[in-house]
């Protein structure tokens, strides 16, 4: 049943375009709540399975953050799960899933090729599903810190100044240069914590640099002093530490690049194998030292070889593709692809991908393709949360390739998982799914087409910025056809190099002022030549 428009004067759409950070009158759910584009309420895109009458969708929500507007859909936690079927989906009753909390998008960062983003290695990020490496480098996300605090934990209780205190005197007594580290850490993580328990900024402050400088005391007086090597285990952890916070600008410590990477070289002079790892990101990419290929591809072995699964991951790409200067290797490139695939983790699942595309590929020396295999890889890389595997198994199940059959509902259950991690490409291919409809699994929906698309175009993905325009010039999805906010999309993703909008756009401009909305045109399709 396709969602009836109220036509509204042009006069009123336009004010409340002006009003709104985006425009969006859409219908809050087509399919059973009867509002209409132009009223009060605003819809929000979700993801299947549609909600049911009597939900409560404003409470699924999320408020704007920031400069940069979301819609803070209703994700649910999927129509699928993780069961024992060949691809971990299976089919739930959707009225016992919870809704899953949106995490506002924020277009801050952006991965380095190549290797780990500058030398913040801040918190993850996730690699874009569109930065494909079957021809390249895929960007590799920053990974978590090991045995890093960040600051103040949400989830661990402040303590009060006594039994800090207390903590404090019992750690004075000991030579356990452990627990003097693990007490270091424990006071920086709760530093801003028990510092905003005081009663005014003044005294905030002064506590907050009080408690950081004793942390960091600590840890300055367990990794020593000038140039000495120390070959503990403790030092070497202190100044990975250390380099850490130089690395990120945290704790009222100021950036340097140069003071960052001299610890984690002096880490990695007592084998500590994150430290090695850092210190081969830094010569790759040339921050806080001089770039020097050689010197990375070293310290990749040598924490690779320490079972640091990003350095296997990286080693692996190097050898595979002949990156850095040196000749390809592709067989022992695969080995070690082979071995970052069998300590994959859920914040370093990349080999799992990685390998998985080599054994869709014709042309790697000593590899044998095979696709089943690499569905195989797909779905344990998927498992783990790494977005672009989940997007290739919806592309799998759509199509019907790597062995898969078609099958619409696993389709949308991986989509649906990138989408919940914001993936352009996911929310795009949700798009698709809710115009044309999937049933039983999906109805069709306009709207929700509209708004998916919407949310993928303003991630910057050129064929939704283009899709978007498409909507708006047929009038699907929106109050009425409007050739003027079409011609603006199209003007977007042809900035992006698209040529369907460029085209698009040049259609439009010899047809002149006169343009005749396309509300009779054709219906976008799926398949090869569709918008997706």
């Amino acid at each position: 049943q396709q969602p009836q428009f109220q036509q509204q004067p042009q006069q009123q759409y336009q004010q409340q375009q002006l009003q709104q950070p985006h425009p969006l009158y859409l219908l809050q759910r087509a399919s059973h709540s009867g509002q209409v584009p132009g009223s009060s309420a605003f819809a929000e895109p979700s993801a299947p399975p549609l909600a049911f009458a009597g939900q409560n969708q404003a409470a699924n929500s999320v408020p704007y953050s920031g400069s940069h507007p979301t819609y803070g859909p209703r994700l649910a936690e999927s129509n699928y799960s993780h069961s024992s079927n060949d691809d971990g989906m299976t089919l739930q009753d959707p009225t016992l899933l919870p809704a899953a909390n949106m995490r506002p998008w924020t277009a801050s960062s952006r991965s380095l090729p190549l290797a780990v983003p500058s030398p913040h290695f801040a918190e993850s990020e996730r690699p874009s599903s569109s930065a494909s490496s079957a021809t390249g480098m895929p960007p590799m996300g920053g990974l978590p810190l090991a045995n890093t605090v960040l600051e103040s934990s949400p989830k661990a209780p402040t303590p009060t100044m006594a039994s800090l205190d207390a903590y404090r005197t019992s750690i004075k007594r000991s030579n356990d240069s452990g627990a003097q580290l693990d007490f270091a850490k424990y006071v920086l993580e709760h530093a801003r914590g028990i510092a905003d328990n005081e009663p005014s900024l003044k005294l905030v402050k002064k506590r907050y640099d009080m408690l950081t400088e004793e942390g960091l005391k600590w840890v300055r007086k367990l990794a020593g002093t000038g140039i000495t090597v120390h070959r503990s285990n403790i030092a070497a952890e202190s100044q990975y530490f250390l380099g850490t916070v130089h690395s990120r600008g945290i704790y009222g410590v100021p950036r340097d690049d140069s003071k960052a990477f001299a610890y984690y070289q002096q880490a990695s002079k007592a084998q500590h194998a994150e430290a090695n790892y850092r210190t081969a990101v830094c010569y790759e990419v040339g921050v806080g030292t001089r770039r020097d290929p050689t010197r990375a591809l070293q310290f990749y072995r040598k924490a690779a070889a320490q079972t640091n699964v990003p350095a296997m991951y990286k080693l692996g790409l190097i050898l595979i593709k002949g990156l850095m200067g040196i000749t390809p290797a592709p067989r022992e490139g695969i080995n070690w692809l082979k071995r970052g695939a069998d300590n994959a983790t859920p914040e370093c699942p990349h080999s799992l991908h990685e390998l998985a595309l080599c054994h869709e590929s014709s042309d790697i020396p000593g590899v044998i393709p095979d696709e089943t295999y690499a569905r195989q890889l797909y779905i344990k890389a998927g498992k783990l949360g790494y977005v672009p595997s989940q997007v290739r198994l919806g592309q799998a199940y759509e199509y019907g390739s790597l062995g898969c059959p078609v099958d619409s509902r696993r389709s949308i259950g991986w989509y649906t998982r990138a989408a919940e991690k914001n993936d352009a490409d996911a929310e795009l291919a949700l798009s698709g799914w809710y115009l044309t409809g999937a049933e039983p699994h999906l109805p069709q929906n306009d709207v929700e087409a509209f708004l998916w698309a919407r949310r993928a175009a303003d991630r910057k993905l050129a064929k939704a910025e283009y899709a978007v325009g498409y909507y708006y010039e047929c009038g699907i999805g929106v109050a009425h056809p409007d050739v003027n906010e079409a011609q603006k999309w199209y003007l977007k993703a042809a900035h992006q190099n698209n040529r369907r909008a460029a085209n698009r756009l040049k259609e439009l401009k010899q047809m002149g002022v006169n343009v005749v909305p396309l509300s009779n045109a054709a219906r976008p399709r799926r398949g090869k030549g569709s918008l997706f």
